[in-house]
């Protein structure tokens, strides 16, 4: 069948595999403050009688061709009964709320919830000036998770959004990056596409703006090549202030978000973090859906294939979708639930990886610098 989001490959790392819980999934629309409202899609584990198998209606990159993707998760199904930590997706600019269905659907099943935004301004239908997708976007993720904490019914009972991580591809990675502590530099005030009236003031550094936005529910972040260092968005002192753990993603030849501007994010952070990167990829490396049948031919509105906004010249898309929900479980695993996934994440072992199917990723990792504290006039580390 066309348009698969739910397919594992055979050689695919062990942690992609189906978790153990059915998929629900409803549509929700969160107010993020007075005429600001986002359509959010959220996955759920549902009740273990839950039929799998539905059709997303939505479309594809041109903003007007019609698509259904095809997953396992049931509409409205029944939620399962327990704790769930909650897990935001943002999507780039431009894209929907299904851009990154693959992983949502396989992080659902594995016992999160799931919120997906369409972020007003910045989907394919919706392409609103640059600058709304600048001022807004970390503004929008701290809404919703905000709008899921007021969830009522079973869902709400269901979902813990007092440990939150985040996943963000491309503009949503620079949100992200924001919420995790990195504080714009006063250069980013200055960008041809920030617009006028100082509206990125709110993000600055030091700023009590941002100060503000800084959410202690927010335990990880996953930023998929982000967008911003290459267009000097941060400065160094501001970039040592990313504090949250943080397992980046990125393609070595990715041009859009700069795979060198993207390890300077890396180098400069202070939190626990990993970089994983793939060898050769651009900025659609993991994030993306496989391309849509109904993307491959050339679009008369875009003037190209939509099919380029999806897929990579080297890389099968399938394979680096499976690495890419392979790390997340690891990753969040570690910081949502606690549980011991650190032998995943060790670039020595590869554990969960076939013999010569780790060919053409690199993972690094740098520890948060220790920190002295003064106790009773000794330094304790």
């Amino acid at each position: 069948m066309h348009n698969r989001i739910d397919i594992v490959r055979p050689d695919a790392p062990s942690l992609a595999a189906r978790g153990q819980h059915p998929v629900g999934v409803t549509t929700h629309d969160i107010t993020i403050y007075a005429g600001r409202t986002l359509t959010t899609e959220i996955w759920y584990p549902a009740r273990a009688d839950t039929e799998p198998g539905i059709g997303y209606d939505t479309l594809i990159r041109d903003g007007v061709t019609p698509t259904i993707l095809h997953g396992s998760a049931c509409r409205n199904a029944r939620p399962a009964q327990g704790i769930a930590p909650l897990i935001v997706i943002s999507h780039g600019y431009p894209g929907n709320r299904y851009l990154l269905a693959h992983l949502a659907e396989s992080l659902a099943a594995k016992g999160y919830v799931v919120a997906a935004p369409d972020h007003a301004g910045s989907t394919y239908q919706d392409q609103q000036p640059f600058e709304v997708t600048l001022v807004h976007r970390p503004l929008d993720q701290r809404g919703v998770i905000d709008g899921m904490a007021e969830l009522g019914g079973e869902l709400g009972t269901l979902v813990n959004c007092e440990k939150v991580g985040l996943i963000g591809y491309s503009m949503g990675g620079y949100g992200a990056l924001i919420m995790g502590g990195a504080g714009l530099a006063a250069t980013a005030l200055n960008h041809t596409r920030a617009g006028s009236g100082n509206m990125l003031s709110r993000h600055l550094a030091g700023s009590d703006t941002h100060a503000a936005l800084r959410d202690p529910r927010l335990k990880a972040i996953m930023p998929i090549g982000p967008w911003g260092n290459g267009q000097s968005m941060w400065d160094a002192p501001g970039l040592a202030q990313l504090d949250t753990p943080m397992f980046m993603i990125a393609g070595t030849s990715d041009e859009v978000s700069n795979y060198r501007s993207m390890r300077r994010i890396f180098e400069r952070a202070s939190a626990d973090r990993y970089l994983l990167s793939f060898q050769g990829a651009g900025h659609n490396a993991a994030a993306p859906i496989p391309a849509p049948a109904e993307s491959w031919p050339m679009s008369d509105e875009l003037g190209w294939p939509p099919f380029l906004h999806y897929a990579d010249p080297v890389w099968d898309t399938l394979r680096m979708n499976n690495i890419a929900q392979h790390f997340a479980a690891a990753f969040l695993g570690i910081h949502l639930r606690g549980e011991d996934m650190l032998p995943y994440l060790d670039g020595t072992t590869w554990r969960g990886f076939d013999p010569g199917t780790s060919v053409g990723i690199v993972l690094e990792y740098m520890p948060a610098p220790q920190r002295s504290i003064t106790a009773g006039g000794e330094n304790i580390r």
